[in-house]
């Protein structure tokens, strides 16, 4: 006979202070809350709270999923403070960053850690004839 295995109920740790990591495009927005290791401890985007098509890239889409997130990690983990990485160029860049005060969860620091593109793409071919 195979043997039962219980399953262990997840350890919720207290976590003061964090990360808030912003990916800001112009189709979504993507939220994510980890500890200063960079553990995720929970995420929320613009489709996954019920925006659909050209809706998701908008400010309003990337509030809702900042407090929807910032919700779960200040109930379950008891978060007051974070640095925040914003990645992207989209509409829901500060929007993000503005929902945390309303939750009362501190910024200490804002980074930019977008992508600069170097070397640009390989040139077209020389044409003949």
């Amino acid at each position: 006979m195979a043997e039962k295995t219980t399953a262990r109920k997840k350890q919720r740790r207290s976590v003061p202070a964090g990360q808030l990591h912003i990916q800001s495009t112009f189709n979504n927005t993507i939220v994510t809350f980890t500890d200063k290791k960079g553990n995720a401890l929970a995420a929320a985007s613009a489709g996954a709270c019920g925006f659909r098509g050209s809706k998701k890239g908008t400010a309003y889409a990337a509030q809702v999923a900042a407090e929807k997130a910032a919700e779960t990690v200040k109930n379950l983990h008891g978060m007051a403070s974070v640095d925040v990485f914003v990645k992207g160029i989209g509409l829901g860049r500060d929007a993000a960053i503005r929902a945390m005060s309303g939750l009362e969860i501190t910024v200490d620091s804002i980074k930019d850690v977008t992508g600069v593109p170097h070397g640009g793409v390989r040139p077209k071919r020389q044409r003949r004839g």
